[in-house]
């Protein structure tokens, strides 16, 4: 499942001309308008206040296994990178969701939102309860970023360009619409509000350097386009599981496990 995720991007093909960089970046951004995952059914009723609260927790159940395999992914391109500049610039991703120590870091800020919506903390951490569809999506794109190449791998992180957008719907519509959400629980959104943009930049500049033929630009697209079905695919699995038709797999959460003592509906 998870080659198969991989190579769901069609073959590279050259673009029909060599575009300028300002013209590849329209084209990146173009994909994220059109593929991002804010336009997702399950993102628009989670902003929205549609969902009910064992909805809210079986996303931040399952955007756990995303966000702590982040730093993984980041570890793995960072190995690659021969550069002693571009490496020092890209380890700081892993900083920010490891944390300096303990306690610290995107991981961290993750989880406390997973036990502000009920969950027992080392439920989340052993990621018994996630979907499958949320593993194999995840551990593709981790494959993906160790095994296409480096343009590719740094290309494919540039949902990032995207996500100050979908960070602010979020945090105003979930602080507005539930009542068991509060500021703290967000937290972990804060400070993305700063860091993606900042990767954002690095990276658009790196791939608007770097793609310098027909070819590599086609590459470094369908390496967003990839990323952009990561990140929806995870989200067609929840509203599958935990929306309609409400088909939980036999192996993932089922409100009422994992939670702490009195944190009920």
């Amino acid at each position: 499942m998870t080659a198969s995720l991989a190579h769901a991007v069609s073959p590279s093909e050259p673009t029909e001309r060599l575009l300028s960089p300002a013209e590849l970046e329209a084209a990146l951004r173009d994909i994220g308008a059109r593929r991002y995952h804010n336009l997702h059914p399950f993102h628009r009723l989670l902003h929205d206040g549609k969902l009910d609260k064992d909805q809210v927790r079986a996303w931040a159940l399952n955007r756990y296994y995303y966000q702590a395999m982040i730093p993984v992914k980041d570890a793995t391109l960072l190995a690659r990178l021969p550069d002693a500049n571009l490496r020092r610039v890209w380890r700081q991703r892993i900083v920010d969701h490891d944390g300096d120590h303990e306690g610290d870091g995107g991981i961290e800020r993750w989880l406390k939102l997973a036990e502000g919506v009920g969950f027992e903390r080392d439920y989340v951490l052993s990621t018994r309860g996630i979907l499958s569809a949320t593993r194999f999506s995840v551990e593709a794109y981790v494959h993906f970023v160790a095994e296409r190449s480096l343009l590719e791998a740094i290309a494919s992180s540039l949902t990032e360009m995207f996500s100050p957008t979908i960070i602010s719907e979020r945090v105003a519509g979930m602080l507005k619409n539930y009542d068991f959400i509060t500021r703290e629980t967000l937290a972990y959104f804060d400070k993305r509000l700063t860091q993606a943009p900042r990767d954002a930049d690095f990276a658009l500049d790196y791939v608007k350097r770097h793609a310098v033929t027909p070819e590599q630009q086609a590459q470094a697209l369908d390496a967003l386009r990839f990323k952009c079905s990561v990140l929806w695919t995870q989200l067609d699995a929840l509203y599958f599981a935990y929306v309609s038709p409400k088909m939980i797999p036999p192996d993932a959460w089922r409100p009422g496990e994992g939670l702490r003592a009195g944190a009920g509906a």
